[in-house]
């Protein structure tokens, strides 16, 4: 599937059973939601989606399930977080062969390479695979920052076009466009700064909280986009307090929290990860709820016209 790195794509949630095994109904309804919604394509693997406890074999069952799903209206991105080169191309090409139509690619995990050992990590990946890569760049939670002039290397490769962008400066997205023009998409990845992201020239947003509210993020994107920043603002001044969930080291246990009170999601984890408890259960409970008794009413996003 030939497709652009743009719109809303959810880092979407792997869902488990009581059992701990994967939860395929409970997964497809909420990828069903997010096509229903209109995002842009569906992002496994990757953080939020629990990817370090995940099998290969996994892997691929969520593959095929989301492109039986997407039903080649989006494209399906396998996101790849490994500690080796040659696991990591190992993982690429299973997901070109499982199907999947691009690849979201973190550099090495539990090990702070150099800048050039990052550029020859990604490099040797982008090599072995045909499929559109996205780099994913966050230098606060994975220590490693992918510099401009590191880009400058990393797009001699063909399939490299894309960045998912969370370095939490906005400046970098200024620096980046002025470098590589529209020749390197950027993707925000950073939900309490994506609306700043968007105004600022991103092209789309890897977004977190969508997993449990995909209309009002792709209608703050679709606002944005036609020009409607202040209508796209007051729903993302709403959603803010949300938001901030995605940016703690629980953030999966918040998102997986807000999905069940949209009914779109359980609220499993996978050990070592266990439900919040206590004082900050009840803190992010409070923020869901108090969020839901005041959700906007959205415009009819899928057919806005840009405003003059």
């Amino acid at each position: 599937m030939k497709f652009e790195w743009k719109g809303v794509m959810p880092a979407i949630t792997t869902k488990f059973t009581e059992k701990d095994t994967l939860d395929m109904p409970m997964f497809l309804k909420n990828i069903e939601a997010q096509i229903e919604a209109g995002v842009s394509g569906i992002v496994l693997g990757g953080s939020l989606g629990e990817a370090s406890t995940l099998t290969r074999e996994e892997k691929k069952v969520l593959i095929r399930e989301t492109l039986g799903a997407a039903d080649g209206k989006i494209p399906v991105v396998m996101t790849i977080a490994e500690q080796t080169t040659a696991t990591a191309i190992d993982v690429a090409r299973e997901s070109q062969e499982a199907g999947a139509n691009g690849l979201m690619v973190l550099p090495p995990m539990r090990y702070k390479s150099t800048d050039l050992e990052t550029v020859t990590y990604f490099k040797d990946i982008a090599s072995q695979t045909d499929l559109p890569i996205m780099i994913y760049n966050n230098p606060v939670d994975y220590k490693i920052e992918v510099t401009v002039k590191m880009f400058q290397e990393l797009m001699e490769m063909e399939n490299i076009g894309a960045v998912k962008e969370s370095t939490r400066d906005i400046i970098n997205i200024g620096r980046l466009r002025n470098q590589f023009g529209n020749d390197l998409k950027i993707l925000t990845g950073v939900d309490p700064l994506a609306l700043e992201s968007l105004l600022a020239g991103a092209d789309g947003w890897v977004a977190g909280l969508v997993c449990a509210f995909p209309r009002e993020t792709v209608a703050i994107y679709e606002l944005a986009k036609a020009g409607r920043a202040q209508e796209a603002l007051e729903i993302y001044r709403w959603f803010l307090p949300l938001l901030e969930l995605d940016i703690s080291p629980q953030l999966v246990q918040n998102i997986k929290l807000a999905e069940v009170a949209t009914g779109i999601g359980t609220e499993y984890v996978r050990k070592p990860r266990l439900p919040l408890q206590g004082n900050e259960r009840q803190r992010v409970l409070k923020v869901i709820d108090d969020s839901l008794k005041t959700r906007p009413e959205l415009p009819d996003y899928k057919n806005l016209t840009t405003m003059a």
